[in-house]
């Protein structure tokens, strides 16, 4: 969702302002803006387009004195995506400044009481209802501007972050939360305000990260002061030390963000299970687990939730954990689930999973599951979100910053993590013997290794993506654990190269879609020989009958369908249930490459954002 940054302090606003946008541009691109308070002048600049655009439009704030600043970057929720609709959004008064990450949900009655009172509005946008509320509640009221926004934000619905300035108190920021990530940088008589921590990293390693439903004040030379916006009460900000570094947030060489987070793969999944899988000893160990491992081996059954490429991996440890461990499992869509009144039991284990850990959807989910007295697990990449503070116990990924929108490296890893989780489970229940176990321990301790292989095929990727990155459609199809892989390499196609593409399972083809087969259509086949190997190679034959392109995904030294397939890609071997991290790294490397060629951005992906922290 939206971006947020701000500035406090003693160096020059625009730049770091500027730069922390650029940083945070993954969370939406549809528009930016700046405002700057040089100790006279409330600058505002602000476009419709890229942080890029409004760098070449704030040709004389980029010059400006000014130690204090706020900065915007947009994914359109209410308003089209234009100059006006953009952030900051001033007061009527001119004198109160705001940006916002989130939804005001009851925007409408306030903006029809506030024209009842006089207020005019500019934009169609719900943010600035909510800065005209602050205005109208601290004149009426006679407040500070810190208790004003307190009074106001007790009468809105919705989720938000947002940074309120006042010309008025020109050494002063207030922020706050609800439902979206905010953190604040604590340097030397200086402050940093963002979405996340990547904006300030070069300048401070201390950061708190504000709790749902808190306000802060942030004074200059001051103490910082927190509360809770519906009662008042005192909190003490527990200031933690950041674990990401500078070279994490950078594209290092690569062309795209999104390709080196593809070949980080190997590393991220080595430091997901690093500490945690002793192949060597038959040890898989994670605190969450340990801790709660009786929840686990008298559940009932195990409700996944998740959204996007979160819940693909979701559908691939569906497969793996009634495999090993045979306790029923479901998968949800977040988004339905918190909405079709889900029968929960207490016996009932829920796994959330989650990149930014702070999907709104999922975040739901999570409450109601909780309600309904669920012990709920989280599965995450980002330290401190709203998910991993909300869930009950919960394992990290240790897949580092994803900056490209389209994920890849967090699937992987979340994968992983959910495969450790599974061996656990299953040594504890006695549901692998022993022998099996250890092999599987063995064959995720080599998986690295064999990602590295599999991105050998870049090459390959690449001259079938000149072929075929014309095609309006494509078909993605797999079996067994691999159909959620066809899931999940037709949703990256659709994501940055923006053709229609479908992921079906393979003997689904014939019950209906076989029906799109010509030979236009190009048909994407996941077929490494293991599990339903012979049933794979039929279905490619009724494929090949209807002049269908196949481009099959094969275990290397695979004869049956390369003489049967147009084109084909080679992956090393692994055991069936490890198979999805090899398989979808030749279909990450494709889409990829297609949507280069087709001119796509593709770290930027238009309409979409990383972060879904609206509903």
């Amino acid at each position: 969702m939206c971006g947020i940054v701000g500035y406090i302090g003693y160096r020059k606003a625009f730049p770091i302002v500027i730069k922390g946008l650029k940083r945070l541009e993954y969370r939406g691109y549809d528009s930016a803006g700046v405002m700057l308070y040089d100790g006279k002048d409330l600058l505002v600049c602000k476009t419709k387009g890229k942080v890029s655009d409004l760098e070449e439009r704030c040709v004389d704030e980029s010059t400006s004195e000014a130690t204090i600043g706020m900065g915007h970057t947009r994914w359109a929720t209410h308003g089209v995506p234009n100059d006006v609709n953009s952030h900051p959004h001033l007061s009527n008064s001119g004198e109160l400044a705001i940006i916002h990450n989130g939804i005001i949900e009851n925007y409408e009655p306030l903006k029809k009481e506030l024209i009842s009172r006089g207020y005019t509005f500019k934009s169609d946008t719900d943010t600035e209802v909510l800065i005209n509320l602050i205005e109208d509640v601290q004149k009426t009221e006679k407040l500070k501007l810190g208790k004003a926004v307190q009074v106001a934000l007790n009468q809105v619905v919705g989720a938000y972050a947002i940074c309120v300035f006042d010309v008025k108190k020109p050494n002063e920021i207030i922020v706050a939360r609800l439902g979206s990530p905010l953190a604040i940088g604590v340097g030397e008589n200086e402050y940093f305000i963002a979405s996340d921590a990547s904006p300030f990293i070069e300048y401070t390693s201390n950061a708190i990260y504000l709790e749902d439903e808190e306000i802060a004040v942030i004074r200059l030379g001051k103490e910082l002061k927190v509360r809770k916006i519906q009662d008042d009460s005192r909190v003490d900000p527990y200031i933690q030390k950041l674990q990401m570094n500078l070279e994490q947030i950078e594209k290092g060489g690569y062309d795209h963000f999104m390709l080196k987070e593809i070949y980080e793969q190997p590393s991220v999944i080595k430091d997901t299970y690093r500490g945690r899988l002793l192949a060597d000893q038959g040890i898989v160990r994670m605190a969450g687990i340990e801790d709660n491992l009786e929840r686990f081996l008298n559940a009932e059954r195990i409700l996944i939730v998740a959204c996007g490429t979160s819940w693909h991996a979701g559908l691939v440890a569906e497969y793996i954990i009634e495999e090993f461990t045979r306790i029923p499992v479901e998968v949800e869509y977040a988004s339905e689930f918190r909405y079709r009144n889900p029968i929960i039991n207490k016996g009932d284990v829920v796994i959330a999973i989650s990149q930014s850990g702070e999907t709104a959807d999922t975040l739901a989910a999570i409450k109601l599951a909780k309600e309904n007295g669920a012990f709920v697990f989280g599965v995450c990449n980002v330290v401190g979100s709203s998910i991993s503070r909300e869930t009950h116990a919960g394992a990290y990924t240790h897949a580092g910053p994803e900056i490209g929108v389209a994920s890849t490296k967090a699937f992987t890893t979340q994968i992983t993590v959910l495969s450790m989780i599974a061996l656990r489970i299953a040594q504890a229940k006695g549901t692998l013997n022993h022998t099996e176990y250890r092999r599987y321990l063995q064959e995720l301790e080599l998986i690295p290794e064999q990602v590295k292989e599999a991105l050998k095929t870049n090459d390959v990727a690449k001259e079938i993506a000149g072929v075929f990155k014309d095609s309006p459609n494509c078909l993605y199809l797999g079996r067994g654990y691999n159909f959620p892989v066809a899931l999940e390499g037709a949703l990256k196609l659709k994501e940055i190269s923006y053709i229609h593409a479908e992921g079906y399972p393979a003997a689904e083809m014939k019950h209906g879609p076989i029906a799109l087969i010509d030979e236009m259509m190009p048909v994407v086949v996941i077929a490494p020989k293991q599990g339903h190997y012979d049933k794979v190679v039929s279905n490619i034959q009724e494929i090949k009958s209807r002049s269908g392109k196949i481009i099959a995904i094969v275990t290397k030294g695979d004869t049956q369908v390369r003489d049967l397939a147009d084109y084909v890609i080679e992956i090393p071997e692994t055991t069936d249930a490890l198979s999805p991290l090899i398989t979808t790294i030749p279909l990450q490397l494709l889409s990829y490459h297609i949507a280069v060629m087709r001119g796509c951005n593709v770290d930027q992906p238009r309409n979409l954002a990383k972060s879904v922290t609206v509903e």
